[in-house]
C-alpha cells in the first residue's frame, strides 16, 4: 500500500564534470529542460503532496518561471529554496520545508536524474513505510576489485554489491534526525543514504532500473536523448 509523501529535488549544482556554461539540470535534453523530465513523474504521482526544489540563488525566478510554464495544470504545491554549498547542505536546506517533519515521508531526489519510472517510484513508497528508509539501487554489472595503491587486494562478490541511486526515501522525523547529528558531529555523506546509516540500520534496497541514469558528463547528454528517443518511439507504437 502507498502513502503521501513530500519531495526534495536537488537542483543546486554547477554541472563542473559536464563543462557546461549552466547548470546542467537547464541545459536540454531533447526538446525540454533535463528538470523537466525529472519532475514530470512527481508531478503525476497523486501520492507526492509537497515538491521542494533546492536551486542556486541566481536560478531561482528562472526555475520558478519554468515550473508556471510546464506544470501549470497540476496543483502540486512547489516551494523553491536556496541550495548549500554541498549536496548534503542542500538537503538539509530542503528538510527545513517540509510540511510533514514529524509524521509524514520524504524522497530526496537528483534533478540530474531524468530518467527515473512511475513504477520505481512506487515500488520505493511502498518499501519506505516498512522500516522508514529504503533507497533505489542496481546490482553492478561489472567484477568490483578493492585496492591500495593502485594494486589490487580483493575480489568483491558481487551480489554483496549495489550502486546507489536516488529517490531515497525516508520517514521525515528520521531524515532531520540524521542530518542534524552530521551537522553536529561533522560528518559528510556523499548521498543521503550514508548521512541516515550513522543513526539507522535497516534501510532496505530497492532494485531500481539501469535506466535511470545520473547526468554527469557531456557524453551522458548523447545517451539520455538515446535513451528519451527510445522510450518515446516505444510509447507510440504501444498506442
Amino acid at each position: 500500500m502507498k502513502t503521501d509523501y513530500e519531495l526534495i529535488l536537488l537542483a543546486a549544482g554547477q554541472g563542473n564534470r559536464m563543462h557546461a556554461v549552466k547548470n546542467k539540470v537547464l541545459l536540454p535534453l531533447l526538446d525540454k529542460p533535463m528538470i523537466v523530465h525529472t519532475l514530470r513523474p512527481f508531478f503525476a504521482d497523486s501520492y507526492c503532496k509537497h515538491i521542494i526544489i533546492t536551486v542556486n540563488a541566481d536560478e531561482q525566478l528562472i526555475i520558478k518561471e519554468l515550473i508556471d510554464k510546464e506544470f501549470s495544470a497540476n496543483d502540486t504545491p512547489v516551494s523553491i529554496v536556496i541550495g548549500g554549498s554541498e549536496r548534503q547542505y542542500s538537503s538539509y536546506n530542503g528538510l527545513q520545508y517540509l510540511k510533514q517533519p514529524k509524521d509524514g515521508y520524504v524522497m530526496i531526489h537528483d534533478a540530474a536524474r531524468p530518467f527515473i519510472k512511475q513504477r520505481e517510484i512506487d515500488r520505493l513508497n511502498e518499501q519506505m513505510q516498512r522500516t522508514g528508509g529504503a533507497i533505489l539501487a542496481v546490482p553492478p554489472k561489472d567484477t568490483i576489485k578493492l585496492s591500495t595503491n593502485g594494486k589490487v587486494k580483493q575480489t568483491i562478490p558481487r551480489q554483496t554489491v549495489w550502486h546507489a541511486q536516488t529517490p531515497q526515501a525516508f520517514s521525515s522525523s528520521l531524515a532531520i534526525a540524521a542530518h542534524e547529528r552530521a551537522l553536529q558531529q561533522d560528518f559528510f555523506g556523499t548521498d543521503d543514504a550514508a548521512v541516515v546509516e550513522q543513526i539507522f540500520e535497516d534501510i532496505l534496497i530497492v532494485e531500481g532500473s539501469y535506466d535511470n541514469l545520473k547526468m554527469t558528463t557531456a557524453e551522458d547528454l548523447i545517451i539520455g536523448e538515446m535513451l528519451l528517443s527510445s522510450w518515446r518511439e516505444s510509447e507510440e507504437q504501444n498506442r
